[in-house]
């Protein structure tokens, strides 16, 4: 009886010691365990959310800054595209404009150089008209000639200055200007009055050196 109160009382203590250690150990695991582990997980996806955040910001940026770069692209394209056609319209206007006025020049410069030569000979012509040497029996058929040349150069003289009147050569034939029928008969009566004159006014003359030299 001895031995075993002895070994129950010896026993019953040390099953209910182990029994007491193995709480213990189960509860520190429950608290010191679990929430740590958990915690860690929501902190871990925090940061990874953050950074997919930050990211997504970053791209959403980087997308409008190349928005706006394409639009301000387009922008100087319609611009170019624009003055392109202007300036095609422009200068394809003033190339045409240009060609027709050389073109024009050249024509009047042409028309100029003969102008210029048919001048010269009428010029010439007329310069050699003396009245004063021709002889009494000469004087009729000299003035049919020298009339018809002085008449011609009246003529083409009028026709140059009616083709050169609506360009920049017009100045060359400005003033005034009798009308051929009106010059010609003035000049007609002139030279016919001097031809049957002449003599009377030759004689007059020298009848007036006479006296004088008396």
């Amino acid at each position: 009886m001895a031995t075993l109160s002895r070994l129950h009382l010896i026993g019953m203590p040390a099953t209910k010691e182990h029994t007491h250690h193995i709480r213990i150990r189960d509860t520190q695991l429950e608290m010191d365990g679990t929430p740590q582990r958990g915690g860690d997980d929501v902190e871990g996806r925090l940061r990874v959310a953050q950074s997919q955040l930050e990211e997504l910001q970053a791209q959403r940026e980087e997308l409008e800054r190349l928005k706006q770069e394409t639009e301000r692209l387009n922008f100087r394209r319609r611009e170019l595209i624009g003055s392109q056609v202007e300036m095609t319209e422009r200068l394809s206007s003033a190339l045409t404009l240009i060609d027709r006025q050389v073109f024009e020049m050249r024509q009047e410069m042409d028309d100029l150089e003969q102008c210029r030569s048919c001048f010269a000979g009428h010029l010439s012509k007329i310069e050699k008209i003396n009245p004063e040497a021709w002889s009494r029996d000469q004087l009729a058929a000299q003035l049919d000639r020298a009339l018809a040349i002085v008449e011609h150069a009246e003529d083409e003289y009028s026709q140059a200055a009616e083709h050169f009147a609506r360009t920049r050569s017009a100045s060359i034939f400005q003033g005034v200007r009798r009308s051929r029928s009106e010059n010609s008969e003035f000049k007609q009566q002139f030279l016919r009055g001097l031809a049957f004159n002449l003599p009377v006014i030759s004689l007059g003359a020298l009848a007036l050196l006479i006296w004088i030299a008396r």
